[in-house]
């Protein structure tokens, strides 16, 4: 063997990009998720054992899907899928049913173009808020977690335009996480600290 074997390959959704890898069904084999920009959907391939994966499950988010988070957003042990839309100008979270399984989409309004979104606790209460990159909008769209898997209305933040990514770190060594975005349009990074 030179490395690695020949690939398998396995069909999932119209233009499929963002992808995850982690157990969502608790059976500690890694599974795939998977957004797809063109498709309006997100499948989930289930570790089948011995690195094969049984066929996709397909779920409903919005459109243009450049990036997604799988993390428990709800407390409940198991991970959750978020999916920022292009196309809708929507944030998707799809809430884990239990054996790899996924409730409807519930959605949520953040600025134009969201292309990248990382899922974080930013307010110190111990639950995952959604934090989301605006590449047309030149806006950070920053979603607190309410609790039970709901989230509150977004606020805002000014960047330069086109935001290629985003990432919340403690820059400042004040255990507050601060939101770090590079803007390709404009060669800038925005850093905002943690108040």
């Amino acid at each position: 063997c030179n490395f690695f074997l020949n690939q398998s390959t396995y069909t999932v959704g119209n233009g499929p990009h963002p992808v995850a890898v982690i157990d969502v069904n608790s059976d500690n084999k890694p599974d795939i998720v998977i957004a797809n920009q063109n498709g309006n959907t997100v499948n989930v391939l289930l570790n089948a054992g011995n690195g094969t994966f049984n066929a996709q499950s397909t779920y409903t988010v919005g459109g243009g899907a450049y990036s997604i988070a799988v993390v428990d957003v709800n407390s409940d042990s198991k991970p959750d899928i978020v999916v920022p839309s292009q196309s809708g100008n929507i944030v998707s979270v799809l809430l884990n049913a239990g054996n790899g399984t996924f409730n409807t989409q519930s959605t949520y309004t953040v600025a134009n173009g969201p292309y990248s979104v990382v899922v974080v606790d930013v307010n110190s209460d111990n639950k995952p808020d959604i934090v989301v990159a605006g590449q047309s909008s030149s806006i950070v769209t920053v979603l607190i977690n309410a609790g039970n898997g709901t989230f509150n209305a977004q606020s805002t933040y000014t960047i330069a335009n086109g935001a290629s990514s985003v990432t919340v770190v403690d820059v400042n060594n004040d255990s507050k996480p601060d939101i770090i975005v590079p803007s390709q349009f404009s060669s800038t990074v925005s850093v905002f600290l943690h108040c």
